[in-house]
C-alpha cells in the first residue's frame, strides 16, 4: 500500500471512521488537501474495499481497511510516545520520524515497543493507542468548531498534522485545558475562546475542525453547531 493510502486510513479513523461515517470535507481539513483530490482517493480505496462510499453520502472504513488502520495507528503512535517521552522530541517533530519508523517495525519489535513504554492507552497528542488485540478506547469525535458560543469544552486531542501541531505550540494550546467558546466569526474566520484564567486565543478555521473535544468532565458532547 502506497503511503498516501495509509494516511487517509489514518485520518479516517481519527476522525471517526471506525465507529461512523466521515465527510469529504473533513478529511479535506484534516489532510489540506483539495476536496476533488479527496474523492478520487476515497473511490480507489472503495475500490480495494478498505472504505465505503455511496454517492451523496459519507465514508467509512470496512472491517479490512480497520484492521489496516489499526496496525498502521499503534505503531505510529507508540513510535510518537517513544520519541517524546524518551527521547525529548518536540511534540511537532515527532510525526515525521514516526512515519519513517512505522514502516519498518516487525511484529517482534512493536511488542517489545509496546511493553517498554508500559502499554500506554494514549499517544502524546491524546490520540488512542490500540492493544495488541486491536482494542481501544473510545474518544470523542466532535470538533471545536461545532461548539455553539459560550459552551465551555476541555480540550481532549489534536489531529496528528505537523503544522497544527506547531501552529497549536505557537498559540500554547495544549490538552486538557478547558476553554469557553466566544464567538464565531463569520465567513470560515477564526473562532474566540477564552480560559478560566481570561487568557484569549484566536483558534483558525482549519484548526478548531482538527480539535478534538468533550465537556468540562470529560464526557463526550453532541455536536451542535454544523462543522
Amino acid at each position: 500500500m502506497t503511503p498516501i493510502k495509509e494516511d487517509y486510513l489514518k485520518i479516517i479513523f481519527e476522525l471517526g471512521g471506525a465507529k461512523k461515517e466521515v465527510s469529504n470535507k473533513q478529511i479535506s481539513l484534516a489532510l489540506g488537501i483539495a476536496a476533488g483530490s479527496v474523492t478520487e482517493m476515497v473511490s480507489k480505496l472503495k475500490k480495494e474495499k478498505l472504505v465505503t462510499h455511496r454517492p451523496y453520502h459519507d465514508i467509512a472504513l470496512t472491517k479490512t481497511g480497520l484492521d489496516q488502520a489499526i496496525l498502521l495507528i499503534r505503531k505510529h503512535r507508540l513510535w510518537e510516545t517513544f520519541l517524546a517521552n524518551d527521547l525529548a522530541f518536540a511534540l511537532p517533530d515527532i510525526h515525521p520520524e514516526a512515519e519513517v519508523l512505522e514502516h519498518v517495525t516487525s511484529p517482534k519489535l512493536l511488542a517489545r515497543l509496546d511493553k517498554f513504554l508500559g502499554y500506554p492507552k494514549h499517544c502524546p497528542h491524546g490520540g488512542v493507542i490500540p492493544d495488541a488485540d486491536g482494542h481501544f478506547q473510545e474518544e470523542s469525535y466532535t470538533v471545536l468548531a461545532q461548539m455553539p458560543d459560550g459552551q465551555t469544552v476541555t480540550i481532549e486531542r489534536f489531529i496528528d498534522d505537523h503544522d497544527l501541531l506547531i501552529y497549536l505550540a505557537d498559540i500554547k494550546l495544549e490538552l486538557e485545558t478547558q476553554v469557553t467558546v466566544l464567538k464565531h466569526e463569520p465567513f470560515d474566520g477564526p473562532i474566540s475562546v477564552t480560559t478560566a484564567e481570561g487568557q484569549k486565543f484566536n483558534i483558525s478555521f482549519k484548526a478548531a475542525h482538527n480539535i478534538f473535544v468533550t465537556d468540562e468532565n470529560g464526557a463526550s458532547l453532541e455536536p451542535t453547531k454544523k462543522a
